[in-house]
């Protein structure tokens, strides 16, 4: 089996439609979309803003750590045309039960919320790494035009 390629968050940008989320390593960066509201939970992380109060990802991260949970990764499965797909994986052991490891079908902005509240590895599947074009170019291109549409856009390097 390949072994899974590691990614990071490398920008969140503002569209029309809601917010582009561009994941990276150091050879490749690919691009989805996801709704406006799940951008800004993203970014609100990344840019260490402190929301007045506790966000969706934040409840269940919150969550989580009561009951002695954490994330271990997530990791993008597939992609079929415009719709990805994606696992959170769970890591749970308490003074109540034994260690258990809980895989979770979720979207990937959910994925990604929650792994970057708990600084938690992201992944690709390699098949579907291999697949998805590299938007490098692109990305650098519009870090050179200024931004016509308003609202949040988080550069991370």
């Amino acid at each position: 089996m390949n072994e899974l390629i590691r990614v990071e968050p490398i920008a969140l940008l503002p569209t029309q439609a809601g917010c582009a989320v561009f994941l990276g390593d150091e050879n490749k960066v690919i691009v989805f979309y996801i709704d406006p509201s799940i951008g800004a939970s993203i970014n609100s992380i990344l840019a260490k803003a402190e929301p007045p109060r506790p966000l969706t990802h934040d409840l269940f991260t919150q969550t989580l750590e009561a009951f002695g949970a954490e994330v271990l990764h997530t990791t993008i499965v597939d992609v079929q045309g415009e719709v990805f797909y994606s696992r959170l994986y769970i890591k749970a052991e308490n003074e109540i039960m034994e260690r258990k490891i809980v895989e979770l079908d979720a979207r990937p902005s959910d994925c990604i919320a929650m792994a970057v509240r708990q600084q938690a590895p992201i992944f690709v599947v390699p098949d579907v790494w291999e697949r998805l074009e590299d938007v490098s170019e692109t990305l650098s291109d519009l870090r050179n035009q200024p931004s016509e549409i308003g609202g949040y856009g988080l550069e991370i390097e």
